[in-house]
């Protein structure tokens, strides 16, 4: 899963899969856009086939932490 999300992560950004860590920030290390962050959210659920509610988002600063919350609804789902 960490790695699948990785690789979807690196679609959105200049880093390379073994530059991005749990401790990743998708602001401030990534320079994501609020739109790109929303759309990344979007291919997640469709990948890991979960579903986020507009609060989970609110949480999720670094990679580490939408990691914790993909396990957490694919548990969950």
């Amino acid at each position: 899963m960490e790695n699948k999300f990785k690789e979807i992560l690196a679609q959105y950004t200049t880093l390379s899969v073994d530059e991005i860590t749990e401790t990743t920030r998708f602001r401030d290390d990534m320079d994501l856009s609020s739109l790109d962050f929303m759309t990344l959210l979007g291919e997640v659920e469709d990948e890991f086939d979960i579903e986020f509610e507009e609060s989970d988002a609110v949480g999720i600063f670094t990679v580490g932490d939408a990691l914790d919350l993909i396990e957490r609804k694919t548990e969950n789902g």
